[in-house]
């Protein structure tokens, strides 16, 4: 008997996920709304294999709402693939209805992963990515509360104390200290450079007379009090002390992050690529896992990486390559900044960086001709198994 194909798209949510199933004629043969429940979506599961003999299962979530529907596919042997909502929102213009349900929407996706063959297979990752995928994440949101704490302490300050902001890089934890302490020019006059300096040494502050020094010296350069000055250095104050927490909090979870990834298996052989640390380590395997079956080709990778370029030609204009609209953001940024800061260690890099320059390439330019070599060697050395060396073993010595 012919074996019977299935397709299943899922529109997944918070609460509750729509199921559409359809044969190779594009039939809808199940249209079902589920609660986002384990024996639900079991029954679910039981339902769709009922069906068919093979099922091909397409959702629009890789994560979130729709972790526990593929965590249970994976459980059952499923074959799973990811549709992103911005595919399901173009594809949908082809359909007939301007309408948008559910529903609609889960047909959308099970149609587009019957046509389509260029989807990305979606996989339930392991313990240990797993958690690297939510400490990195965890880290990206520390920063970025971090970096919106400093500009609104620089904003803060500035409307007060221009002098002393332009002074200080509150990037650094002594300009901190300090402005958890004082936060006028009135006060800084009043303190002086000597005992300045004395209360940052007794809080181990480094370089606490040349800090002591410049901030005088700016506090020297204004006598005005503007309005609200005290409120302002109270808000001043408060998002010091918040910026150095985030500093602590970033810097506990980077002691995490490492630890983590040098359990892994491939961990020294990623760190053994020039450029590339614990942290940007960690990012790399919570996308890949280090898996060069999955990405069966180093061009594979680096289109998944947005550094193979596509061709965008229309009439007479060929040639015209520009960077995939559809890559991941966070695996281009691992291989750019570890192509930069690789340039800066690593001989080879440079020469490689160095040549790209002379040959009339801008820097950016140069930078992402690196980040697309250093795919390939990083594919190669997860393949087999061995650190990266600068001179590439001799086939006499292999």
């Amino acid at each position: 008997m012919p074996v019977i194909q299935l397709w299943a798209g899922v529109d997944a949510g918070k609460t509750h996920h729509h199921c559409v199933v359809i044969d190779t004629d594009g039939k809808r043969l199940l249209s079902r709304r589920v609660a986002n429940d384990e024996s639900e979506l079991l029954d679910l599961i039981a339902d769709v294999l009922a069906l068919g003999d093979q099922v091909l299962w397409a959702v629009d979530l890789a994560d979130g709402g729709a972790a526990l529907l593929i965590g249970l596919l994976s459980n059952h042997g499923q074959e799973l693939l990811y549709i992103p909502g911005r595919t399901v929102h173009r594809a949908a213009g082809a359909y007939r209805g301007e309408g948008k349900t559910d529903a609609k929407d889960a047909a959308i996706i099970a149609d587009q992963a019957r046509m389509r063959r260029d989807l990305t297979p979606l996989r339930s990752g392991d313990e240990l990515t797993l958690e690297l995928k939510l400490l990195t994440a965890r880290r990206k949101d520390l920063s970025a509360d971090r970096n919106r704490a400093i500009s609104r302490l620089r904003e803060q300050l500035l409307g007060i104390f221009p002098a002393l902001e332009r002074a200080l890089d509150v990037n650094n934890t002594g300009p901190l200290v300090l402005l958890t302490g004082y936060q006028t020019p009135a006060a800084l006059r009043r303190l002086g450079r000597s005992r300045l300096e004395t209360w940052l040494r007794n809080r181990k502050v480094r370089g606490a007379r040349a800090l002591a020094d410049a901030a005088v010296t700016a506090a020297e350069q204004q006598h005005t009090a503007l309005p609200a000055e005290k409120l302002v250095a109270d808000l001043v104050k408060t998002l010091a002390r918040e910026v150095m927490a985030l500093n602590e909090k970033i810097a506990e979870t980077d002691k995490l992050i490492e630890g983590r990834f040098r359990e892994h298996p491939q961990a020294e052989v990623i760190t053994s690529l020039p450029g590339i640390g614990p942290l940007l380590g960690a990012e790399l395997l919570a996308v890949t896992r280090g898996d060069t079956e999955f990405f069966a080709t180093p061009d594979r990778l680096a289109g998944f990486a947005g550094l193979a370029p596509t061709p965008r030609d229309s009439g007479r204009i060929s040639g015209n390559l520009h960077r995939p609209r559809r890559y991941h953001r966070g695996l281009n940024r691992v291989f750019y900044t570890s192509a930069l800061i690789s340039i800066q260690c690593c001989p080879e890099s440079r020469r490689f960086y160095d040549r790209k320059r002379a040959e009339g390439k801008r820097h950016t330019q140069a930078v992402l001709a690196l980040a697309r070599r250093r795919v390939n060697v990083l594919w190669a050395l997860l393949r087999d198994g061995r650190r990266y060396q600068p001179t590439p073993p001799s086939t006499a010595a292999a």
